[in-house]
């Protein structure tokens, strides 16, 4: 047996089963059926009529339709209205005031038509609602489409098939897709530029019921595809008053204006973040590399995917720069997110780099302003990169956007910070540019700091290694070993000498200083001393009587506070006379046995002025090894000094027997760290046969 398909041909929908259940409407109106005869008898009453007039079927049939259903003054009326159906055949519609059983007057909407049975009998059929349901229907539903055509808030009807049926203009404005191009598509074939399945999450509702309420989803639809829109989505089932689901609806609303102002104040909370992470991690210390690496590391990946820091070779050798031609750049240091290949273009730290005049990097510190490109093309690359080879990797790595901006510290240009960007898809904005700028501005106090101690200490370090003597490797009956190593501090740097001076007789003067205080000013001291120590040992004075002499000349030098270790060797006696003012004691290595340091008067430091001097003398014989040094090597704020002079001795003792070269570097990597808190200066000798 076949079904019959009530739906039209060509409207694209499936049709409703012969059998589907009622959509309630007209239970929610409550129409009432009454059928009259020629005569205006009632000959069928429903049960809907007898909640509307009050009377039963039972009351009702039989009897004539106007004297039952109204007042008196209104029969006349109904019974015209009546001639004129069955008469023209015309139906009529209107409202009309009823007379209910109880009798109150009501008034009801009609609609009433003839009608005409097989036998040729003419009927008249009469369907009432009571007005007042009517209108609220009415009313409600005129409300609900002005709420759906007004509303601020996208709606979206879809049948059970999640085909849409119907669609509002918000909806339309929102996405961009105006509801001729969603009506009677699934969601699926419509909801593409989401990334997640939404058909299938709109198909969970549909079969659940569970809704879905304010789901924030950020996309890009198809009426702006290049920029995020946010919207909050809610999905609801729809069901009838009897609880037939009749298909799904989903509401969105538009709330891109408050992600972004969400977005834009967690940028701001960032770039505050990075900001004072840059002050708080930049210039920790004041060596320029590693400023330049803390600047770049700050910035990646955070701001930048590739942050390079060069800094004008010009500045660093204290020269102006150039206002024409190529600029000459010292590469500083690199960072890179992981995975960005575009570091494999940047120029590498400590190399020293030549950009063209039409390069981006040398119009930024000329002009010393920002050069921003928010997107990059090949000619751009070309005038980004040093040569063509590293314009291809940046565009094979992908870069996209370019920033530069100059580092600048009390008012002069000393470089540039360069970001570039590949994994991060966004391209650099003005925002960006202020952010950057003010990092830089930051960081370049910090460099110039750092370029400024660079600079003081390399004085302070030639005039130091300048005063320092070459002693030669031998002198008469003695092997001779010395190392110099500057602090870690600028400040640190220059007050520690050592010195081998040949004498009258084979013998060898010793001495090794250390000025106390810091800087220039104690390298210039302390060569003001060893040229008086060295003309104090040519009029071969003994060791007490040379630290008299010293001692007396700190009274015109500003730093009048020195310790000092002389000793006079007498080869063909095998004897050391040792004299201290207030320095640490030597340290004594014979073969066979474990090194020790000399018991000797200590001594006042040279400056003290008044305090005498006593020398003690030692034998030395050959094989013995003598170890003079400053209190650098040996003094930490860590460890207490014990400690350390027992590694001292433990480190000669393990020694002892090497090459002096190699005794000196042993103990040097042993007690001496990288960038030490003093400088250090170390006298190994070893007596001959």
């Amino acid at each position: 047996m076949g079904t019959t398909d009530s739906s039209r041909a060509g409207d694209g929908r499936p049709g409703a089963a012969p059998s589907a259940p009622p959509s309630g409407l007209l239970d929610l109106l409550s129409v009432a059926a009454v059928v009259l005869n020629a005569r205006g008898q009632v000959v069928f009453w429903s049960r809907k009529a007898e909640e509307l007039f009050g009377y039963t079927a039972a009351e009702a049939l039989g009897q004539y339709a106007a004297p039952l259903t109204v007042h008196e003054e209104h029969q006349d009326e109904v019974i015209r209205l009546f001639a004129e159906v069955m008469e023209s055949g015309t139906d009529w519609a209107g409202a009309f005031p009823i007379r209910h059983k109880d009798g109150s007057t009501r008034l009801v909407e009609f609609r009433n038509m003839r009608l005409l049975d097989d036998l040729g009998d003419v009927y008249v059929l009469g369907l009432a609602a009571d007005q007042a349901t009517v209108e609220r229907v009415e009313r409600n539903a005129a409300l609900a489409m002005r709420l759906v055509s007004q509303s601020p808030v996208g709606l979206a009807i879809l049948d059970a098939d999640l085909r849409y049926v119907a669609v509002n203009p918000a909806l339309e404005r929102i996405t961009g897709q105006s509801a001729a191009e969603r009506l009677g598509r699934s969601a699926g074939d419509i909801l593409t530029f989401l990334d997640t399945d939404p058909e299938a999450r709109l198909r969970r509702v549909l079969e659940t019921g569970e809704s879905v309420v304010d789901r924030d989803i950020v996309c890009r639809p198809p009426g702006d595809p290049d920029h995020d829109h946010a919207w909050s989505v809610s999905y609801y089932r729809l069901e009838d008053s009897g609880g037939r689901v009749l298909g799904l609806a989903y509401s969105v609303i538009d709330v891109t204006e408050r992600h972004r102002a969400a977005a834009e104040a967690t940028r701001a909370r960032q770039r505050l973040a990075l900001i004072a992470e840059t002050s708080a991690c930049v210039g920790t210390t004041l060596d320029l590399e590693t400023t330049a690496r803390e600047l770049a590391d700050v910035v990646v990946p955070v701001l930048a995917d590739v942050a390079a820091v060069d800094v004008l070779d010009s500045v660093l050798e204290g020269r102006t720069a150039p206002e024409e031609g190529p600029a000459f750049f010292r590469a500083l240091a690199v960072t890179a997110a992981p995975t960005t290949e575009a570091v494999h273009a940047a120029d590498p730290p400590g190399s020293l780099v030549t950009y063209g005049s039409d390069r981006l990097i040398t119009r930024c510190v000329r002009t010393r302003r920002p050069v921003l490109v928010p997107h990059t093309t090949r000619r751009d690359l070309e005038r980004i990169a040093r040569h063509g080879e590293a314009a291809s990797l940046l565009d094979a790595a992908g870069v996209h956007s370019y920033l530069a901006v100059p580092l600048m510290a009390r008012g002069e240009v000393l470089g540039a910070l360069d970001l570039t960007r590949t994994r991060n898809p966004a391209p650099f904005d003005d925002d960006d540019a202020v952010l950057a700028w003010e990092l830089a501005a930051r960081a370049a106090v910090c460099i110039d700091n750092a370029r400024g101690y660079q600079a003081q200490r390399h004085a302070a370090l030639t005039l130091q290694r300048s005063l320092l003597p070459e002693l030669q490797s031998r002198l008469p009956g003695l092997e001779v070993a010395c190392r110099y190593q500057p602090a870690g501090a600028t400040s640190e740097i220059g007050g520690d000498w050592y010195d081998a001076i040949p004498l009258r007789g084979d013998k060898t003067a010793l001495v090794v200083g250390d000025v106390m205080g810091s800087g220039i000013n104690a390298a210039a001291t302390m060569g003001q001393l060893r040229s008086a120590a060295r003309a104090f040992a040519e009029l071969d004075l003994a060791p007490a009587e040379a630290l008299h002499h010293l001692d007396h000349l700190t009274e015109g030098v500003e730093q009048t506070i020195t310790t000092c270790i002389y000793c006079v060797y007498d080869p063909h006696r095998g004897q050391c006379e040792i004299c201290l003012a207030g320095h640490l004691p030597p340290a004594l290595m014979r073969a066979g046995q474990a090194a020790q340091l000399l018991e000797l008067p200590a001594g006042a430091p040279l400056g003290v002025g008044g305090v005498p001097f006593e020398a003690a003398t030692i034998a030395l014989r050959p094989g013995d090894a003598l170890a003079l040094y400053t209190d650098g090597l040996v003094e930490t704020r860590s460890e207490p000094i014990d400690a350390r002079l027992n590694t001292l001795l433990d480190a000669f003792t393990a020694s002892c027997g090497q090459e002096l070269e190699e005794i000196c570097d042993r103990v040097l990597d042993l007690l001496r760290s990288p960038g030490g808190e003093d400088d250090v200066a170390l006298l190994v000798v070893r007596a001959g046969p």
